[in-house]
């Protein structure tokens, strides 16, 4: 995925003079989403209740994080979740058979392969998960290898109507609302009012009045994104802490769909840092980077899993986690109990 453009930030007249293709494609959005409601076009149900984890803006907003919170307080309450995953920017998204995500002769499962974000999934979450443009097969094909599971998380997935779900999650960051005008003209895949249908809405910060209005009685929880060491790229078991960068110049890399919302972490973390801010997924090879001895370089998880195999010894990760309200999965799980199947 390319950088989002920047006509995207504000209803500048460029933007204004793509509302026609705009209107075209909410307009056909909408037909598409109520022949799915009505029954028109088949949507198929698992055996298991599944949970989408999505948003309604093109761009990364900490869906990854949420995902990795939302198997973690599964797990707390006995459940055996399973993800499923398209496997963006992957070899294998490419294919029509879905694939599970497994370790391959290196430090994990190969990212050129499943894509970054699975990749990363299968490292961190610590249950299976599947990859597939078709997500229905992707889900059955996990639940067949692994019958133990008996909740699928979606990690995206909320515009993919032919998946069935029980419960949706939208996670929010208003950065990537720009104008909240739709494709092509603005960000939005769909209109703000798609929020007030959702079960939970985890915020990046406060909302404003006008999105607060938008998401109605939805329940909002409050999330950040949190890490505090760093573990090394080619010594996974060794890590350290903030104080051992300060006082020195290091690099940092992100791409991802905010990359500046990782730089402004690492600042207020006291780090002196150079960004190199590169596209959402992008597939890093050895000479995208100076990677000259003594020098530092921090990264992101998701650009950790692409960078480990080339990386220099002086190569670290920030794993982050989602922060998020206490409380915020009694509705999810309350759901889940009463076994209502959702839009």
């Amino acid at each position: 995925m390319r950088r989002a453009p920047t006509f995207w930030r504000q209803r500048s007249l460029y933007a204004a003079s793509l509302l026609p293709a705009s209107a075209l494609f909410r307009s056909l959005s909408s037909v598409r989403r109520k022949l799915y409601l009505h029954g028109i076009l088949r949507r198929e149900r698992l055996p298991v209740p599944v949970i989408v984890v999505g948003n309604i803006a093109v761009g990364g907003s900490g869906k990854t994080p949420a995902v990795l919170w939302l198997v973690e307080e599964l797990r707390k309450v006995g459940r055996h979740p399973g993800i499923v995953s398209r496997g963006y920017g992957g070899q294998a998204e490419a294919g029509n058979t879905p694939r599970l995500v497994v370790a391959g002769p290196g430090s994990g499962p190969d990212p050129d392969f499943y894509g970054d974000e699975p990749a990363m999934l299968a490292k961190s979450a610590g249950c299976p998960v599947s990859v597939g443009v078709d997500r229905p097969a992707a889900a059955r094909a996990l639940l067949a290898a692994h019958p133990e599971c008996d909740v699928i998380v979606s990690d995206d997935g909320m515009q993919h109507y032919r998946l069935a779900r029980t419960v949706e999650i939208a996670v929010v960051d208003e950065a990537t609302l720009g104008n909240c005008w739709p494709l092509p003209s603005g960000p939005l895949r769909e209109p703000l009012a798609r929020l007030a249908e959702v079960d939970l809405i985890l915020a990046h910060g406060e909302l404003s009045p006008r999105l607060r209005a938008a998401v109605g009685t939805v329940p909002v929880a409050s999330m950040r994104l949190v890490g505090e060491r760093f573990r090394s790229l080619t010594k996974p078991d060794e890590w350290c802490d903030t104080e051992a960068f300060i006082g020195r110049k290091v690099h940092a890399l992100a791409g991802i769909g905010q990359p500046q919302r990782f730089f402004n972490q690492l600042t207020a973390m006291g780090l002196d840092i150079i960004p190199h801010p590169f596209p959402d997924h992008y597939r890093y090879r050895a000479d995208d980077l100076d990677f000259t001895p003594g020098k530092t370089w921090v990264m992101t998880s998701k650009d950790a899993v692409k960078c480990a195999a080339f990386a220099p010894p002086d190569a670290w990760e920030l794993p982050v986690r989602a922060l998020i309200d206490a409380g915020a999965i009694a509705p999810i799980l309350e759901k889940l109990d009463d076994g209502r199947q959702a839009a």
